[in-house]
């Protein structure tokens, strides 16, 4: 009976491990068309995320895109952690998950496990960007200043919760220090 056990797990967590990829975006989630790489590239400050464990306390928060030799693109990620009273970075890739037009990428900072990344809104400018990850527990507001505008706020809080987004947890972020890493990535 263990062993049965045993295997029906091991089959079902190989099924989700192979499924996952699949799994890129909230259904009712499109990325943008006439995605613009070069344009999205450098500093992006997080004005607005979910909480989840690897952003878990963190404060000023950024987000830094580069582009590498190898056409994919160097994600780092920093934060001041609240409780450790320092500051924090996570390096990445990403990479685009076909049309490179379409704003549909794959990030990882673990070794090959990719997660969805999705660019569903971007102002003209590339000012201002709302960002979905896989499902509906991921979801980013992201911007080149340290504020937003509210008519982007209640822009991209609307489609957010058009697309199925409960918006009652979203932490709108701190931006009140400046990070040592603001200027790793030009």
């Amino acid at each position: 009976m263990k062993n049965k056990f045993l295997v029906g797990s091991a089959l079902a967590i190989g099924g989700l491990i192979l499924l996952r990829p699949f799994k890129n975006k909230p259904r009712k989630a499109e990325p943008i068309k006439d995605f613009d790489l070069n344009k999205y590239l450098g500093n992006w400050y997080e004005i607005a995320r979910f909480d989840h464990g690897f952003e878990k306390q963190l404060d000023n928060v950024m987000a830094q895109y580069r582009l590498n030799d190898d056409d994919t693109i160097k994600v780092i990620n920093s934060g001041y952690h609240i409780q450790k009273e320092k500051w924090e970075k996570a390096e990445g890739v990403a990479k685009f998950r076909g049309d490179k037009n379409i704003g549909a990428l794959k990030v990882s900072f673990f070794g090959g496990i990719y997660e969805g990344y999705n660019v569903l809104a971007v102002d003209d400018d590339y000012n201002h960007a709302l960002v979905a990850g896989r499902n509906l527990n991921y979801l980013w507001i992201l911007s080149r200043q340290k504020i937003l505008p509210q008519r982007i706020k209640d822009k991209y809080t609307k489609l957010a919760e058009l697309i199925g987004y409960n918006l009652k947890n979203l932490i709108w972020v701190n931006h009140d220090a400046v990070s040592p890493f603001d200027q790793e990535i030009t």
